[in-house]
């Protein structure tokens, strides 16, 4: 293994610990870079910077993205250490699912300030520390329900719809001035979040509507986000990339579709 050194990337991944986060930092080690983990959970984010085991390389951040105090200190102390900042992924968000009488303006406030003031927040600290290296790359995990209205989603889809427009305006913005920034929308991903809040009813739903008839995985999210962190994607900005096995693209049918295929 080759010991880093100052000119060796650094990648900031918030929501970090676990699921789609965790990944997209695993991804980011792969791919050689340095890895400062951004989470609100200190237990969890602890026990999975102790099991990569790469102290040189990956830097456990203790932080809520939504206080604007906690994400300064916590880009300062990803400086301190790794000295530059060459990617954000702003992937920290929470979700409450109610119907729209029953969401509390509290419970709206929540979601909404994590999910879009977070990465708000984030770009504001990253972006300068960035430049001094001329330039970067940001992804915003935005969701297919910032795309498509789904039931019992008003402040989780209203806010991930508001993140894909911030997308846009960091994107013409931050472009300008050497900053690449993209949104990536996923479908529906098997982590532990869906296996506790997706009942049997609403898997059937999702399978419903999928054409590729499954649940993405926490790797194939992080692939994306990758390529869109690349020279590869160099002349991509301002885009919004659905990984989510064909959901937004399909209209009605393809119950009816199958049905007519296995018979």
């Amino acid at each position: 293994m080759n010991t880093p050194s100052s000119s060796t990337p650094v990648a900031v991944v918030t929501g970090g610990a676990r699921g789609i986060g965790l990944a997209i930092g695993r991804w980011f080690l792969a791919q050689g870079y340095r890895v400062a983990l951004v989470d609100i959970d200190r237990a969890t984010l602890d026990a999975a910077v102790a099991e990569i085991d790469r102290p040189a390389e990956v830097l456990a951040v203790h932080a809520d993205v939504s206080d604007p105090q906690a994400v300064r200190q916590g880009i300062d102390a990803v400086v301190a250490r790794f000295g530059r900042i060459d990617a954000l992924v702003n992937n920290a968000g929470v979700a409450v699912f109610k119907p729209i009488g029953e969401t509390s303006f509290e419970e709206w406030r929540k979601v909404l300030s994590t999910n879009l003031d977070g990465a708000f927040l984030c770009t504001q600290a990253c972006a300068p520390q960035m430049l001094k290296n001329g330039g970067g790359a940001i992804v915003n995990i935005a969701s297919i329900s910032g795309l498509r209205a789904s039931t019992l989603r008003v402040a989780y889809g209203t806010s991930k719809a508001a993140l894909i427009h911030l997308t846009k305006q960091q994107a013409v913005e931050y472009g300008n001035a050497g900053i690449r920034v993209n949104a990536v929308a996923p479908g529906p991903v098997e982590t532990e979040m869906a296996k506790l809040v997706h009942s049997v009813a609403i898997r059937a739903d999702y399978y419903d509507t999928i054409p590729l008839n499954r649940y993405g995985t926490t790797e194939e999210m992080a692939n994306t986000v990758g390529f869109l962190c690349s020279p590869a994607a160099s002349f991509i900005n301002g885009q919004v990339i659905a990984v989510d096995g064909g959901f937004d693209a399909a209209g009605v049918g393809l119950p009816t579709l199958r049905k007519r295929a296995n018979s």
